[in-house]
């Protein structure tokens, strides 16, 4: 299955962490923004934001972990437009706190995940391994 990781640069190791678990077990990674640094020009820039809009569209999974920057709320919304499967992930309830949230992770195809980085690349892969076997999807 292709994915998506969308975060910010703040997150930049558990997105790597999850990205390298789920190459692991089989899933393929569109693209790795991770590695881009020191950005200067605003042609890199426009290059990268074409690579980026068309790995979210060639994504099965698009998973958006918090904190996420403006640039992962522009790739949430391609997603959502795209009909992708959404994953919501965020160590604590950030996404439920009425202060801080957005309309679109309260949407019924925002799958929210709250836990470790364990509990997110384990519920990939359990709900990927079911939906592969006939079983029912067992997002949240």
């Amino acid at each position: 299955m292709n994915f998506y990781l969308a975060s910010s640069f703040k997150n930049i190791d558990n997105v790597r962490v999850v990205a390298q678990e789920l190459k692991i077990a089989g899933y393929k990674q569109t693209y790795d923004w991770t590695t881009h640094t020191g950005i200067d020009s605003l042609q890199e820039l426009a290059a990268i934001g074409a690579k980026e809009k068309d790995a979210v569209l060639r994504a099965e999974l698009f998973i958006m972990m918090l904190p996420a920057g403006k640039g992962s709320h522009v790739e949430l919304g391609l997603a959502l437009g795209a009909g992708k499967t959404i994953i919501m992930y965020s160590a604590n309830d950030a996404f439920n706190d009425i202060e801080t949230t957005s309309t679109f992770y309260q949407l019924p195809e925002v799958h929210q995940i709250i836990g470790t980085i364990d509990d997110l690349v384990t519920t990939i892969i359990q709900s990927s391994r079911q939906t592969n076997t006939g079983s029912r999807n067992c997002l949240p």
